[in-house]
C-alpha cells in the first residue's frame, strides 16, 4: 500500500463506528488531533518500518512526504504513543475494514487460505528473560512454602521481587527456537489469502508449538472474509485431528499433512504407526498380529492418547 492509497483508504473509514475517539471535534474548546491524521501516521510508520514514536515525531519535522500527508502537522511523541495505547481495538477494526476493502477490489479471493507461524525476536535481552523466569520460579516456590515460613525478612524480600517481576518490560516473552537458537521471542500466527499473499487474520501467541492454532486462525479468517466456506492449507505442525475435524464440519476444508512419526526404538524390527489399523467404533487399534490395543487414558497437557493391549490375554479380532 502506498502513502496516497493509504490516505484515500483512511478517508473512507467511519472513524466513530470503529471506536476512534474525537473523530468529530467538539463545539467548544480547541480541537485535538484528528484521529484520521494519527492513523495515517501510524500506517506510514508501519509501511516504512519506523515504529518508534520519537522517530515518527522527528520525521514529521523533516520528511516532506509526511508534511504533505499530515498537512504540516507535527504531533509530539507522547500524543503518538497515547493514540496507539488508547486505540488498539480501533486500529484492529480498521485492519479488518482494510481486508473487506481489498476483497471488494478483487485483491482477496477467499478461496484458499494458508496458515503458518513465525518466531519474532523479542526486544528483551536473553539475560533479562532468564532472570525473570528464575524470579518467577522463586515466587512460585515462596507461595507453595507459605509466607510465614521465612519470617518478616522473607516477606519483604518477596514483595520486592514481585514488584521487580511486574516492572519487567516484556513479562510475556519466553524462550523459543529461532534459527536453531533459543531466544526470547513471540509466535506470530498468520492466515494469508493465496491470491496476492495478503494477510487476512493474525494473532500473537506465547506457545512455541503450532498444533493448537489451526482452528482459531481458520475461524478468524472466516470472520474477516465473511465467507461460508474456503480451503485451508498448513504444514504438519498443525496436525491436530480434533481441530481438523471441526474445520471440516464448519466448511473450512483443511489440507494438513499428518505429523510423521519416527520409530527409533529397538533394532528396527518394531512396527510403526502406519502398520496399525484404527477402528472408530471401538476406539481401538489393531496391530499386524491381529491383537487389539484398547484406549487407556488421554494426557491433555502433552496432547497424546495411550493405547495398550491387555498384558496376559489379548482380545481377539472378530
Amino acid at each position: 500500500m502506498s502513502v496516497a492509497s493509504s490516505t484515500r483508504f483512511v478517508g473512507t473509514l467511519a472513524m466513530t463506528e470503529l471506536g476512534f475517539e474525537r473523530a468529530t471535534a467538539a463545539d467548544t474548546g480547541r480541537p485535538g488531533y484528528d484521529p484520521r491524521d494519527l492513523l495515517k501516521l501510524y500506517l506510514y510508520g508501519y509501511l516504512n518500518q519506523s515504529r518508534s514514536s520519537r522517530r515518527l515525531e522527528a520525521e514529521c519535522l523533516r520528511n516532506v512526504e509526511l508534511m504533505w500527508l499530515l498537512g504540516r502537522l507535527y504531533p509530539d511523541h507522547k500524543s503518538i504513543a497515547e493514540f496507539r495505547r488508547v486505540h488498539r481495538e480501533a486500529v484492529t477494526a480498521a485492519g479488518a475494514a482494510l481486508v473487506r476493502f481489498a476483497k471488494s477490489c478483487g485483491l482477496i479471493r477467499g478461496a484458499w487460505i494458508a496458515i503458518d507461524g513465525s518466531k519474532f525476536r523479542a526486544v528483551a535481552s536473553i539475560d533479562s528473560v532468564r532472570e525473570r523466569i528464575a524470579l518467577q520460579r522463586y515466587l512460585d516456590s515462596f507461595e507453595k512454602s507459605g509466607c510465614r515460613a521465612g519470617g518478616e525478612d522473607r516477606s519483604i524480600r518477596c514483595t520486592s521481587c514481585t514488584r521487580e517481576a511486574e516492572e519487567n518490560a516484556e513479562p510475556e516473552a519466553g524462550f523459543m527456537l529461532v534459527r536453531q537458537q533459543a531466544l526470547p521471542a513471540y509466535n506470530i500466527q498468520t492466515a494469508v489469502d493465496t491470491e496476492h499473499a495478503l494477510i487476512v487474520a493474525h494473532t500473537v501467541v506465547l506457545d512455541a508449538s503450532d498444533i493448537c492454532f489451526l482452528r482459531p486462525l481458520a475461524e478468524a479468517a472466516k470472520e474477516a472474509l465473511e465467507a461460508d466456506s474456503f480451503k485451508v492449507v498448513a504444514d504438519a505442525g498443525y496436525s491436530n485431528g480434533e481441530q481438523v475435524a471441526h474445520c471440516e464440519a464448519a466448511g473450512m476444508m483443511p489440507y494438513v499433512p499428518v505429523m510423521p512419526t519416527v520409530n527409533n526404538q529397538g533394532d528396527g524390527t518394531l512396527f510403526g504407526r502406519a502398520d496399525f489399523r484404527y477402528e472408530a467404533e471401538t476406539e481401538s487399534y489393531v496391530c499386524p498380529g491381529t491383537k487389539r490395543l484398547l484406549r487407556r487414558h488421554t494426557n491433555h497437557k502433552d496432547r497424546y492418547t495411550m493405547y495398550r493391549a491387555r498384558q496376559l490375554t489379548a482380545v481377539p479380532v472378530r
